[in-house]
């Protein structure tokens, strides 16, 4: 409990110091407001004891889908620690306290499930992002899961893709690239089926106890895997786009679980690239 407490206070300092400096940025459109959320993560990871090792390398290419798979509210701190990202969320998320309103200061898209006839209107918002420059990430089976099976990867907003494309006068293809998030330490132990639900958010689980145990851990170390990134122009189809990046993560996922955990990595922050360069 004390240690939740400590990091609590500091996660409270860090948002309202870097709160009036993002809120400026994204007021006048400051190329700053995609690079400090990654440094609030870099931060917040090293707070809690997130340890991320890399295989792969994302791509510079841009701009860029990223089709992940989701365990965990921890994963956007995560994704968002190693580069300047669009996450795109649920509107539930946005009426939460306090997690709606960071999701906003991220420039989260929100997108409403339950209305199919406003999945057009979400489309076009994440194609708008692309075609700004922004690196969108879609955790593409539409819900989290227990982190070792990987669900179905929906398709319908990878067609924000062809959106993009239709609307930029610049780009003639998106790169789209899989990403694979596998915790493989909790508190210093292998995740096995005992530890999984202590890391994996999914289902009926309570947020608050979960997010309680998770500060209070100590350490977590995570493999975030990058796939090969391939750029589509708007002859892709979506649905084959969606299985060709399901086939892959499942394959890194299990990849990365079946490892040997990796012997007590540096700290997050030490090893991470500078922020990503952004478009003009």
């Amino acid at each position: 409990m004390i240690r939740f407490v400590l990091v609590l206070a500091a996660l409270v300092t860090l948002t309202l110091i870097l709160l009036p400096f993002q809120l400026l940025a994204m007021a006048f459109d400051w190329r700053l407001q995609r690079t400090i959320p990654q440094l609030f993560h870099r931060a917040l990871c090293r707070l809690i004891g997130v340890r991320i090792r890399q295989v792969g390398q994302r791509s510079a290419d841009a701009p860029a889908l990223i089709l992940s798979n989701h365990v965990s509210w921890l994963d956007i701190c995560v994704i968002g620690a190693l580069g300047p990202v669009v996450f795109v969320s649920k509107s539930e998320v946005a009426r939460w306290p306090v997690f709606g309103w960071l999701s906003r200061l991220q420039r989260t898209v929100f997108i409403d499930r339950k209305a199919r006839h406003r999945t057009g209107a979400a489309t076009q918002e994440i194609g708008d992002r692309l075609a700004g420059g922004d690196a969108v990430v879609l955790f593409a089976e539409g819900t989290s899961s227990d982190g070792v099976r990987i669900l179905p990867f929906r398709s319908a907003l990878i067609g924000a893709v062809h959106h993009a494309l239709g609307q930029s006068t610049k780009h003639s293809a998106i790169t789209v690239q899989p990403l694979s998030l596998a915790y493989v330490r909790f508190a210093g132990l292998p995740v096995g089926r005992a530890l999984r639900e202590r890391v994996a958010w999914y289902g009926d689980a309570d947020l608050m106890p979960h997010l309680m145990g998770v500060l209070s851990a100590g350490a977590i170390d995570v493999t975030v895997s990058w796939g090969d990134a391939v750029a589509h122009d708007l002859s892709a189809d979506r649905k084959e786009i969606a299985r060709r990046a399901e086939a892959e993560v499942r394959r890194m996922t299990g990849a990365a679980l079946r490892a040997a955990p990796p012997a007590l990595p540096a700290p997050a922050t030490e090893k991470l690239p500078l922020p990503w360069p952004q478009p003009a």
